[in-house]
């Protein structure tokens, strides 16, 4: 067994071990769902910051540095952007209603907000974006292991499911929050160690001499159309500001100011380690030209350019980013699941025990069928964009308006929901193929709002009549 994978085992079964010991600190749904609200700035921090910084963050941003260069910063620092806003607006009001109510899953609030039907076809849709979320995520750890050991992407997927699976399971957000802590330290130690030997005077020549790079290689600003350079911000810049995950994590603060203060620091720390991952992805392209799967991008670098040691450490600190992200999806799965379909569909009578119950087999279901999707879907950053686009649309106007449009109601929401996501399927099927510059996740979030400010005025328009009559 090599150094390498003799590390991801060691760290693997710490975070298992770690995840389970903190299930004594469970006694209920509230602690499983929102850690009992009892999460101080530090902990809502680290939770954060853990569920932002995934497969995308890294193997995913490696990958488009290796293609487009610099501009992939706006791949994570449109995370950062979008979490500044979440946090100075969205979120310190959703956490008001959420502890007025007793709120736990982003459903409750949007059932309080236009009514049930609402809540199921918006809950449906983004569970099912969260699976390809999870199978992005899976990837980029299978990725991992195959440059490690050469095992096949099934294996790889079975293992990174596994781990993030039994201790997510066991600890639900309390639990995941301090393993998190762990992560998050392996994490940043592995990258700040590895970054400053990865630039050799022989990557820095490559890099200037290499003909085949192109000149917008350094260009903050370039992009080549949807889902590159400048354009991200659209993709995953309103994905951070109405996330169910995030803003269920953010309800597990203690009062608005840990809220507040947690993402804020979340904020800061994306928008620093937006360059780490595109700095990877550009020495990467300087040592090692022609490489064709985006997926191995990151790993490879990581093992070729590095002593072992090193090179443990930093496929390490990837590793952990895959699977602290993982449980952040499990988080959205199994909550909205056991709480806005089970609880609120089939069984309202259900107890706070089998509440829980239920949030943990569909927490397992939801990792195996993340595994599944993980063989099927090709790159980290088709299936993880699969997941922002689908989120976007179908939740941004409904949660915003929600908030700062009073009159809206439950047609309103639908409305925008069914409008956005037809839109984001016609553009991305039929016509992007013809009309390369056309974003569908714009698209379908510029069809949202204008259905949903249509409807309103149609809705309007006969109470004013009325009153004049």
């Amino acid at each position: 067994m090599n150094l390498q994978l003799t590390l991801l085992v060691v760290y693997s079964t710490g975070v298992i071990v770690l995840g389970l010991w903190t299930s004594r600190l469970i006694r209920g749904s509230s602690d499983f769902f929102v850690a009992g609200r009892r999460l101080g700035a530090g902990l809502i921090f680290v939770s954060m910051i853990a569920a932002n910084i995934g497969a995308g963050s890294t193997v995913g941003a490696a990958g488009l540095a290796y293609r487009d260069g610099v501009s992939a910063w706006w791949w994570v620092g449109s995370a950062g952007l979008g979490s500044i806003v979440f946090a100075l607006s969205v979120a310190p009001r959703l956490w008001r209603i959420a502890k007025e109510h007793d709120f736990y899953t982003t459903g409750d609030y949007l059932e309080f907000r236009y009514g049930v039907t609402v809540r199921a076809v918006a809950v449906s849709l983004v569970g099912l974006g969260s699976l390809a979320l999870l199978a992005g995520q899976l990837i980029a750890g299978a990725a991992i292991l195959n440059v490690i050991t050469g095992a096949p992407r099934w294996v790889g997927a079975l293992v990174g499911g596994g781990v993030m699976t039994i201790y997510f399971t066991a600890g639900g957000l309390l639990g995941s929050a301090w393993v998190n802590t762990l992560q998050l330290i392996v994490m940043m130690t592995g990258f700040a160690l590895a970054l400053p030997m990865v630039y050799t005077i022989d990557v820095v020549r490559q890099l200037v001499v290499d003909p085949s790079i192109p000149a917008s290689f350094m260009e903050f600003t370039y992009s080549s159309g949807p889902g590159s350079g400048w354009t991200l911000l659209a993709l995953t810049g309103p994905a951070f500001i109405i996330s169910p995950g995030l803003i269920q994590k953010s309800w597990g603060g203690a009062n608005e100011r840990a809220v507040r203060t947690g993402i804020l620091l979340n904020a800061a720390v994306l928008l620093v380690f937006a360059f780490v991952p595109v700095l990877f992805g550009i020495a990467a392209r300087g040592m090692i030209p022609g490489m064709t799967d985006p997926n191995a991008v990151l790993p490879t670098v990581l093992t070729r350019q590095l002593p072992p040691w090193l090179g443990a450490i930093a496929l390490s600190a990837v590793f952990s980013t895959e699977v602290d992200t993982c449980d952040a999806i499990l988080f959205m799965i199994s909550t909205s699941a056991s709480k806005d379909l089970y609880k609120r569909f089939l069984r309202p009578e259900a107890s706070d025990a089998m509440l829980l119950r239920v949030a943990r087999l569909t927490a397992f279901a939801g990792g195996m069928i993340g595994i599944l999707l993980a063989i099927v879907l090709q790159t980290v950053i088709g299936a993880v964009t699969i997941f922002y686009s689908l989120l976007v649309v179908t939740l941004f106007v409904p949660v915003v308006a929600g908030i700062y449009v009073p009159r809206a109601r439950s047609r309103e929401a639908l409305a925008a929901i069914c409008a956005g996501v037809l839109t984001l399927f016609i553009v991305r099927v039929t016509l992007l193929p013809f009309y390369p510059w056309l974003d569908p996740t714009v698209s379908g979030l510029i069809a949202a709002t204008i259905a949903f400010a249509g409807t309103l005025a149609v809705r309007r328009r006969p109470v004013a009549s009325a009153r004049r009559a």
